[in-house]
C-alpha cells in the first residue's frame, strides 16, 4: 500500500486529532474485520486501516509520513512487519505498534473493552429493595404509624458472613491469585489473543470455602423475615416513594446492607378526590335554596365545616374553602377544599307548589306554560311505580 494516503484510507484531514485519527479507525477496524466481514476485499481494506493507523498513531512515524510520505516510514509502517504478515503466529495486540490503547480498540471490535476490575474479596454493598405499601385515602390526609413485613437477605449469624465454618477460613483461590478472573488465550487471524473470564474455580468471589457454614451452606447469607415500623408522612400522594436506609438485601463480603424504597398506593375515596394538595367534592343543595341562600354543612377531610350559599347561586358554582385540603409533606400549612354546589330539580311537586312556581315566574315578569304529561309518559310512570 506504498502509494496510498493515510489520511484518506482512515477518512480524516491531515490535521486530524489523536483522538479523531482512533475514532476512524475503530469505525473501520470494526466495519472491515476478517472475523465480521466476509466480503471480498475486506481482509485486505482491513489490513490497509491498521497499516495506516500504525503510521498516523504514531508522532515520530506520523512526522516522517508527513514530510517524506510512504518513503519515510518504509519497512516501519507495514502492518506485516517483522515478517510476521497478516495473522502471522506470536501477534500479541498488547504491544502491537507501542500502541497504548490497541487492546482497548481490539475489545470494542469483540464487544469486550478494557473493564475496571473490582476487588471480590472487598467489601460490596447489599442491594435495594422495592416493596408496595397501600394505605387508606384518609391514612394519606392524617399520616399513619405501621408495619411493614417483608423477606430479605440478611447475614448469616452463623459465620458472621464470611461463610464458613466456625474456626476456619476462606482461602486465596490458587487459579485466579484473589483477583476472581482469569485469562484464557484464543487463536485467531490476527494470532493468539488473550482475554479475562470470571474465574471457574471460585466462580469470581477470588477465595474457595474449604468447609461451608451449615446454616447458610457457604452463601454468608440467609433469607429472613424481617419486620420495620415506618411512619407514613401527612399528605404523601400516590406513586410516591420514601426510602429506608440499611432495611435492603444484606452485603457481601461485610459491606453494608442495602436501602428500602416503599412505594405509596392510596385507595380511592367515595366522597373527596384529590388532585394534588387540593379536594375536590360535589354538594347538592335545593332549589329554594340556591334562591333564598342557605348556610349548610360539608364533608372536609378535617370534619365538618360551615358553609354560606349566597341568594342567588347558579348551578355549578364554586367555593373555596382555604387550608381544608391536604397537607404539605414539608408543612407550610394544606391545600384547599373546592367545593362546587349543584342545584337539584324536584321530580314531583303537588298542584299547590305547582301553582306557586308559575306565580313566582307570572311576578317577574315572565310567562310559562307547565307541560302536561301525555298517556304514554303517565302510562310509564304506572308502569315504574311513580306517582
Amino acid at each position: 500500500m506504498a502509494q496510498e494516503d493515510y489520511y484518506k484510507v482512515l477518512g480524516v484531514d491531515r490535521n486530524a486529532s489523536d483522538q479523531e485519527i482512533s475514532n476512524a479507525y475503530r469505525k473501520l477496524a470494526k466495519k472491515y474485520h476478517p472475523d465480521l466481514n466476509h466480503e471480498p476485499g475486506a481482509e485486505e481494506k482491513y489490513k490497509q486501516v491498521n497499516e495506516a493507523y500504525e503510521v498516523l498513531h504514531d508522532k515520530q512515524k506520523r512526522a516522517q509520513y508527513d514530510q517524506f510520505g510512504s518513503a519515510g516510514v518504509n519497512g516501519q509502517g507495514g502492518f506485516g512487519r517483522a515478517g510476521q504478515g497478516f495473522g502471522g503466529a506470536g501477534f500479541d495486540t498488547s504491544g502491537f505498534g507501542g500502541f497504548g490503547d490497541f487492546s482497548d480498540i481490539f475489545g470494542d471490535i469483540f464487544g469486550q473493552g478494557r473493564q475496571q476490575r473490582v476487588d471480590p474479596t472487598a467489601p460490596q454493598r447489599g442491594q435495594d429493595l422495592d416493596y408496595t405499601l397501600t394505605i387508606d385515602f384518609m391514612d394519606a390526609i392524617k399520616g399513619k404509624k405501621t408495619q411493614v413485613n417483608y423477606t430479605r437477605s440478611e447475614t448469616c449469624s452463623t459465620c458472621g458472613g464470611n461463610g464458613c465454618e466456625k474456626g476456619t477460613h476462606p482461602i486465596t483461590c490458587d487459579k485466579c491469585h484473589g483477583t476472581g478472573y482469569m485469562t484464557v488465550t484464543q487463536q485467531s487471524m490476527l494470532g493468539m489473543i488473550r482475554r479475562q473470564t470470571i474465574c471457574d474455580k471460585c466462580h469470581g468471589r477470588g477465595v474457595i470455602i474449604e468447609h461451608p457454614c451449615k446454616t447458610c451452606g457457604g452463601k454468608g447469607t440467609v433469607e429472613g423475615k424481617n419486620t420495620i415500623e415506618v411512619y407514613i408522612p401527612a399528605g404523601i400522594d400516590n406513586g410516591q416513594q420514601l426510602r429506608y436506609q440499611g432495611q435492603g438485601e444484606a452485603g457481601v463480603n461485610g459491606g453494608p446492607y442495602g436501602d428500602l424504597y416503599i412505594n405509596y398506593r392510596i385507595k380511592p375515596s367515595k366522597v373527596f378526590q384529590r388532585r394534588g394538595q387540593n379536594i375536590y367534592t360535589d354538594v347538592p343543595i335545593s332549589f329554594a335554596q340556591a334562591t333564598l341562600g342557605d348556610e349548610i354543612t360539608v364533608k372536609t377531610v378535617h370534619g365538618d365545616q360551615k358553609l354560606t350559599i349566597p341568594a342567588g347561586t347558579q348551578p355549578n358554582t364554586k367555593f373555596t374553602l382555604r387550608g381544608q385540603g391536604v397537607p404539605y409533606l414539608r408543612g407550610n400549612g394544606n391545600g384547599d377544599q373546592i367545593i362546587t354546589v349543584n342545584i337539584v330539580i324536584p321530580k314531583h311537586i303537588n298542584e299547590k307548589q305547582k301553582q306557586d312556581l308559575i306565580d313566582f315566574v307570572h311576578d317577574g315578569g315572565g310567562d310559562i306554560t307547565p307541560k302536561e304529561k301525555g298517556f304514554f309518559e303517565r302510562l310509564k310512570d304506572k308502569l315504574s311505580g311513580e306517582d
